[in-house]
C-alpha cells in the first residue's frame, strides 16, 4: 500500500480535530452540565444552548429513516472512504481539507456510541435570526469541504483543463467535439 507525501500530516490534523472536538463537548455536557442549564448567553450574538441532534447535519431528520446506527454506518464508511483519499492525496491543501472533513466526522460518530446523538451547544443567533446549533466536529466539516472546493477550483489543481490530450472520452478523442474524430 502506499502513501501520499501529506498522509502523516492528514493523520495529525484530524487526530488533533478529533481530540479538540471531544474536549470541548466532555467540558460542555459534564463539567458545565449545559444539559442541567440548557442555555447560557455569552455575548449577545452568541449562546451556548443544548441540543441533542438525532438527525444528521443541520438537524436533517434523515436520522428517523435511517437509524442511529445507519447513520453510523454510514458515516464511518465515509469516514473510510475519507481516509483513503487522504492516503492518496498529491496536493497539501486536498490532503488538510480531506483530514479535516475527517476530524469532525468521526467526532460526531463517537457522539452517538456515547450519546446516542451528537452534542450540539454552539448558538449564533442575531437580530431575530438564529442559526443552527453547531459544534467543533460540525464547523471542521463545513471549512473543510470549503477548503476542498477552493482546492479543486484552483489553476494547478486537476481537472478538464489538466487531463491529458490524446485519451478517448466516451468513445471520442480528448478534446474533439462529439461526432468528430
Amino acid at each position: 500500500m502506499t502513501y501520499g507525501p501529506y498522509f502523516r500530516l492528514g493523520l495529525l490534523i484530524s487526530s488533533f480535530l478529533l481530540v479538540a472536538d471531544q474536549v470541548t463537548k466532555w467540558w460542555i455536557v459534564y463539567r458545565l452540565d449545559l444539559p442541567a442549564l440548557s442555555t447560557i448567553d455569552l455575548l449577545p450574538f452568541l449562546s451556548f444552548t443544548m441540543v441533542w441532534n438525532k438527525g444528521i447535519s443541520m438537524g436533517l431528520p434523515v436520522g428517523e429513516a435511517l437509524g442511529k446506527w445507519g447513520i453510523v454506518a454510514l458515516t464511518a464508511g465515509i469516514s473510510l472512504w475519507l481516509l483513503n483519499w487522504i492516503r492518496t492525496a498529491e496536493r497539501k491543501l486536498e490532503a488538510v481539507a480531506l483530514s479535516i472533513v475527517l476530524g469532525g466526522a468521526v467526532g460526531n460518530i463517537i457522539d452517538r456510541f456515547i450519546h446516542g446523538a451528537v452534542v450540539d451547544f454552539i448558538h449564533l443567533h442575531a437580530g431575530g435570526y438564529d442559526f443552527y446549533v453547531f459544534n467543533l466536529a460540525d464547523s471542521a466539516v463545513t471549512v473543510g469541504v470549503i477548503l476542498l472546493l477552493i482546492d479543486g477550483l484552483r489553476d494547478d489543481a486537476k481537472g478538464p483543463k489538466k487531463a491529458p490530450k490524446g485519451v478517448e472520452v466516451d468513445g471520442q478523442p480528448n478534446g474533439a467535439p462529439k461526432g468528430e474524430e
